[in-house]
């Protein structure tokens, strides 16, 4: 219960989880379920083997990644969840990691915003940041964000999102190289097209070499509003292709596991 309000989520444990496992939370796009994003965004086989605990939260309904609408408030949601997490599984505190799809993805970089104390890195795919919602980067994070070129619900220029405004892919991604103090000059790997689906990847790793922090572009060509490796939720006509070049799970885990959070 969280302000009065029944709140739910699922959770993955793998085969012979023991004390101080990190621990992902895996938010779910608007009007999807956790069910959904464990069927979307399957950290199930990785988390079996590198063996870190999984917990997809529901919203209700959408995530309140802007503000605290109806008096549901997200943000101390997921910092409950934590506590919970952290007491009930002993999961490691200083291995928090949060990921997300569109509306979840908003919600993972709001969380970055006002929980940046507790979370030690973000993973965001077809998602970017509000503009002028009384929030903003404050503190040095890891992040990674994954998007789309011809993603056709989130653009990856920004502008209008559903009546709000929305920076876009370069420009939060220039936000947080600013915010981490990473080197202006990014190593680049470009992924190409070995499956045939029509899209390639470009990766783009700005570094802080002195705290180790790294922020992550990936640009997927011709990608729409979908997980990289996930399936093909909506027909392409309505979201856009997904990309199979990179398997997003194993991507954001392999990113994740290079981070304690610094104290």
């Amino acid at each position: 219960m969280v302000d009065g309000i029944k709140r739910s989520f699922l959770t993955y444990l793998p085969a012979g989880h023991t004390h101080k496992m990190p621990l992902v939370i895996s938010l779910h796009g608007g009007f999807a379920s956790p069910k959904g994003m464990f069927h979307l965004a399957d950290f199930r086989p990785v988390a079996e083997r590198e063996k870190f605990i999984v917990v997809c939260p529901a919203s209700k309904h959408f995530w309140h990644d802007g503000a605290n609408l109806h008096g549901i408030d997200d943000v101390k949601f997921i910092d409950q969840l934590m506590d919970y997490m952290i007491k009930t599984y002993h999961i490691d505190p200083d291995r928090i990691y949060v990921t997300g799809i569109s509306n979840g993805g908003f919600m993972t970089t709001r969380l970055a915003c006002q929980l940046h104390d507790r979370i030690t890195a973000i993973a965001v795919v077809a998602a970017t940041l509000d503009v002028g919602e009384g929030y903003d980067l404050e503190k040095p994070m890891p992040v990674l964000y994954m998007h789309g070129t011809k993603d056709p619900i989130v653009s990856i220029d920004g502008g209008k999102l559903f009546g709000r405004s929305i920076f876009s892919h370069k420009a939060v991604i220039d936000k947080w190289i600013a915010m981490n103090k990473a080197g202006k000059e990014p190593y680049v790997t470009n992924i190409p097209d070995k499956t045939g689906d029509g899209t390639s990847i470009l990766k783009e790793e700005y570094l802080n070499s002195s705290t180790g922090n790294k922020v992550v572009s990936y640009t997927i060509n011709n990608g729409g509003h979908t997980w990289p490796g996930g399936w093909q939720y909506f027909p392409k006509f309505i979201v856009g292709k997904t990309t199979h070049n990179l398997n997003a799970c194993e991507e954001i885990w392999n990113f994740f596991k290079e981070y304690k959070l610094a104290r």
